[in-house]
Formats: structure tokens, sequence, C-alpha cells
């Protein structure tokens, strides 16, 4: 693999890489901002403003984006004049703020939530994922995850990312969106014991945090929150490869570039909000990997 480099900097905290259209695009939290560049940081567009606070983007299949707005727990879509309009309101359904999402071939789609209040140290507690099919029905579709992150579909399943849970879960996919009983597609350790955020975080071994789409060996990329890297995880939990993102965090991955060996890692000091609402730390990296992208 080749060394680090730079593709965007003096950014707040990065989230929901997505590589769209010789693009990589990302979400800023506490600037509001959806972003896109080149590959090599070029032309940097901000594709829409989400005052809500944007996480997870994902595509409807005639190519408008959607992008989770967290703080109003909504989901919102791009028109094809540039408008944010609402798409899905999850604001019943989800007591705390929306997460990451991934958008099927159908335009259904799931999204996780945090469960509790992260930011000021609640207890931790479980939420499950929640599905809004094409019709816009929204519905509770899994049981209550450990704080769902970067989902990914391969192989027609659904795989979530469990922060707190030490594992990685799929989910089988039925053809109306409804997903079937959870089991582990990696497990790194035990679900930890503890309800408080810190202690819990200490008893992992890999917190699964963002997750890049599967390559052409069925691995994927796993960001390592609790690690300072990401790393490429065969079905079963092999971990088979790891990119050092040194002394910073890294919260999310994503495969992309023309020939889909470029890795985009997700990177700042930390994921404390009060930390990075207002300094401009985080980065967007990128180092080459071998085995490319599905």
């Amino acid at each position: 693999m080749s060394e680090l480099s730079t593709v965007l900097d003096e950014l707040s905290f990065l989230e929901g890489p997505r590589w769209y259209d010789g693009r990589i695009w990302v979400s800023d939290f506490y600037t509001h901002r959806v972003l896109s560049a080149r590959p090599d940081g070029s032309d940097l567009r901000t594709e829409a403003e989400v005052p809500g606070q944007p996480s997870g983007l994902g595509r409807l299949p005639d190519g408008r984006l959607l992008v989770v707005s967290m703080r109003d727990r909504r989901i919102l879509r791009r028109e094809a004049d540039g408008a944010l309009v609402p798409h899905a309101d999850l604001s019943a359904h989800a007591e705390h703020v929306l997460n990451d999402m991934i958008v099927d071939g159908g335009g259904g789609l799931w999204v996780g939530s945090f469960g509790f209040d992260l930011m000021n140290g609640a207890a931790r507690a479980a939420a499950p994922l929640l599905r809004v099919g094409p019709d816009g029905v929204v519905s509770v579709a899994s049981e209550p995850l450990h704080f769902a992150n970067g989902p990914a579909l391969t192989g027609g399943a659904l795989l979530v990312a469990e922060t707190f849970g030490n594992r990685i879960s799929a989910f089988d996919v039925g053809p109306d969106g409804t997903l079937g009983e959870r089991r582990d597609w990696a497990r790194f350790g035990d679900v930890p014991a503890s309800t408080d955020p810190l202690a819990a975080m200490s008893e992992v071994s890999v917190a699964p945090d963002g997750v890049s789409v599967a390559d052409v060996e069925g691995a994927i990329w796993v960001a390592d929150a609790n690690g300072n890297r990401a790393v490429r995880v065969r079905p079963g939990g092999e971990i088979t490869d790891e990119v050092s993102t040194g002394d910073v965090g890294c919260y999310a991955c994503q495969l992309g570039g023309d020939d889909g060996r470029t890795l985009f890692l997700c990177t700042a000091p930390g994921f404390a909000e009060h930390e990075r609402r207002d300094t401009r730390l985080a980065a967007l990296l990128a180092a080459r990997v071998t085995v490319p992208a599905a």
C-alpha cells in the first residue's frame, strides 16, 4: 500500500464518504455541508447545505441525492434544480440523532441512529435500524443494535457496523426490503457489558465505524474508531490488511478512484462535538490498496 496523501483538509468532522461519478463525496458535520471533489482534492464543490447536520449519503435510482439530516431526524432529497426537500421524517421513530444510511437499488433505504446522547455521556443504549420504503413508509427494520454505523450491501445481505458491539452484523434482505435475523458477519470480541460509553469503548478490540463497499474478493474496509486505523476484513472476521492514520482517529472509509483502488479515509483528532465543532482539523486522506472495489 502507498503512503497516505491528503485529499481535503481544514474541515470539521467528516462522515459518509461515497464514490459517485468520478468524485469523492463526504459530509462535513459542523460546517453543515455535503462536499464533493475530484480524487486529488481539486474542483471542490458544495453539493448541499444541511442546517440539521449532514451524515449518511445515498442516491435514488434516478440519481437524485439523499442526505441524512441528523438533528431533525429527517432524510432530505436534492432535486434536479438543487433544492433540498423533505424525503422522509423519522422523528417519530428515532429518539436520538440519525446516523449513516444506505439506499438500495429500488430506492428504499435503511438508516441507523445513535440510540443515546453520546456527546453528553449518557448511558449507552441500543436502537434499531429504520427502513424507509420506496413509497416513503417508515418502519422498524431490525432488533436494537449497538450504535448502528457504516452500512453496506453485498451478496444479497445488508452489513451494519456496530461500533459499541465489537462486531459487524449481517441481515439477509428480502424482495420487499424486509430484513432476516441478525447474524455475525465479523465478530471481534464480546459485546461490552458496561453502559458507560467510555468504559464500553475500552472493552472493544475493534470499534467498527464507517465501512466501504465490498472489494472483488468480498472483503470490506472498516474504520476502527478506537484504533486510529482502517482494517480490511473478510467474511468471518479475518483482518488481512491495515492502514494506520497515525495520531488521528479514523471514522469512515470508502473505496473509489477510477480503478477502485483508492481508499479514502475520514480522519480527525477525536469525535467529541465540543472539540470538533469550532475547529478545522479534520482531513480526508487517501491510500492506494491492492484489491479494487467490486
